[in-house]
């Protein structure tokens, strides 16, 4: 190897090193603001009844296992992350699973979620959701289905913030609480697709050409 291609080589490698440093950084942060606002919303969905806020708090708990596993698995071989990401694929069909058993229950008393408290929460969650996804934005190419799981559960959950944000508004003039069943399992069909997205990405992944 010339000297040349020896410092290119050097320098590439010093590159990759400090991106997946800095990705590393900024899917810490993610998680643990996914982390702290499962407890506010999981919290304020149990209290009110609400089916929708249920299954997005389950996707703030997914979001944050899922950001502390690519924190610790980035520096690891493709092959591994291959495996890795068809094991996120399944948990994020998690939250899915959850809604469709509150919302089953729901439906046999669907009493309507107190609006008030429903809109802020989902407002307060939005807001989360969309600084996680700026954060992620930048990266959610950079080793492929591990750093994209996390920018699609994102993405995901800022949409469903905002469908939870209209069902709030909603419910002050529609006193009925299968508006609030149906977002749930809105959420529950975008999470399955994020799941097949991530599981088509991991089975492709391959090791990097040297």
């Amino acid at each position: 190897m010339t000297s040349d291609a020896a410092g290119t080589a050097l320098t590439t490698h010093r590159c990759e090193n400090g991106t997946v440093k800095a990705v590393r950084r900024v899917v810490l942060v993610v998680a643990l603001l996914n982390l702290a606002f499962f407890l506010v919303e999981f919290t304020v969905a149990l209290a009110i009844g609400s089916v929708s806020l249920f299954a997005d708090s389950v996707d703030f708990l997914e979001d944050a296992l899922i950001n502390l596993l690519i924190f610790a698995a980035l520096r690891w071989s493709a092959a591994r992350r291959r495996t890795v990401g068809s094991a996120l694929a399944f948990v994020i069909l998690i939250p899915a699973i959850a809604t469709i058993w509150m919302a089953v229950a729901k439906a046999f008393d669907p009493v309507p979620p107190a609006p008030g408290a429903l809109t802020i929460t989902a407002i307060g969650a939005l807001l989360v959701n969309l600084t996680a996804a700026s954060l992620l934005v930048r990266h959610r190419n950079h080793r492929g289905s591990l750093t994209k799981a996390a920018w699609l559960s994102a993405r995901n959950d800022a949409l469903a913030n905002l469908a939870i944000i209209a069902v709030g508004i909603l419910t002050f003039w529609f006193a009925t609480g299968w508006l609030d069943i149906m977002v749930g399992a809105g959420i529950g069909l975008l999470n399955a697709d994020a799941a097949r997205a991530v599981w088509i990405t991991a089975r492709t992944e391959a090791d990097p050409t040297p």
